[in-house]
């Protein structure tokens, strides 16, 4: 696209994702271990003199007024009373509603380039709170490497993961995450655990997936709810569990499955359903827009 420049907004997967609580305001606490994929939507901005923010392009099922990668320009234009204005193309492979980050991810991606092409130079501790407006997930994307999240998902440590690929499969569902966090079979109070806990439980041993020494430990809380109500997504993961400790992602519809090598992924990946849709995806350990802010 002449005049625009294009920049990476990466996939995450949830290894585990426990309710500890809910505040008062309706928000859930959590613990969960956001990873990086090298799965990404592609983001095409061309900064302009004006102050106008617009997206040039049609995304399916997401009007202009509701995109995040809109909202993100304007929130920071406005929080830095910035004279410049940006057109937006949004290039997307992430499945939407999959439990992929793939629209929190677009927003941080933004406010990362954003940040250098306006030359804000805003540090990440300042653009940190800019994504929590925007979603509980986008400060993940923005703190740039895996982590150890708590509180709504945006108190974050960095964690050391080590190499894996992953099969991911994305149901024909779009599951409802009001309705799950609001169904009455679903555990809110988890014992919360420490990050300590669980990177000796994925360090022992020597099998080739780190998760299968934390499944009983580590699940993710949503996942029994989400089968339940949506019959496709227990029928992807059923599937997918034949070759390992297979589990879904966020609150759904994804699921997924880690192994050590790009051959098994592929291996495995080439048997799915005809179907069902997916990919391949290797993990990351730093966001590529990472060196963007300090």
């Amino acid at each position: 696209m002449q005049g625009f420049q294009s920049f990476l907004a990466p996939a995450k997967i949830n290894l585990f994702l426990h309710i500890t609580d809910q505040r008062e305001d309706g928000y859930h606490l959590l613990q969960t271990v956001f990873r990086l994929l090298d799965y990404y939507d592609t983001i095409y901005l061309r900064p302009t003199q004006t102050k106008t923010i617009k997206r040039v392009n049609d995304v399916a099922g997401v009007p202009e007024s509701q995109d995040l990668c809109v909202r993100a320009a304007k929130l920071l234009q406005q929080h830095t009373q910035c004279q410049q204005g940006v057109e937006i193309a949004v290039e997307k492979h992430i499945p939407m509603g999959g439990g992929l980050g793939g629209g929190s991810s677009d927003a941080a991606t933004v406010l990362l380039a954003l940040n250098r092409l306006w030359q804000l130079n805003l540090s990440r501790r300042e653009l940190l709170p800019l994504g929590l407006q925007l979603g509980a997930d986008v400060p993940f994307f923005i703190y740039g490497t895996n982590a150890w999240a708590e509180g709504v998902g945006d108190q974050l440590q960095t964690i050391n993961l080590g190499e894996a690929y992953y099969v991911v499969l994305n149901p024909d569902v779009h599951v409802s995450t009001a309705q799950i966090f609001n169904n009455k079979q679903l555990t809110k109070n988890a014992i919360p655990k420490t990050m300590s806990d669980f990177s000796g439980m994925a360090n022992s041993g020597t099998e080739n997936s780190a998760l299968s020494n934390i499944k009983d430990e580590f699940t993710n809380h949503l996942e029994k709810v989400v089968c339940s109500d949506y019959p496709p997504v227990l029928a992807c993961l059923t599937w997918l569990k034949q070759f390992g400790d297979a589990r879904m992602s966020g609150s759904g519809a994804s699921v997924f499955l880690e192994v050590a090598s790009e051959k098994i992924a592929t291996d495995i990946y080439n048997q799915k359903p005809s179907d069902i849709q997916g990919f391949v995806a290797k993990g990351l350990n730093q966001h590529p827009l990472f060196e963007y802010c300090n």
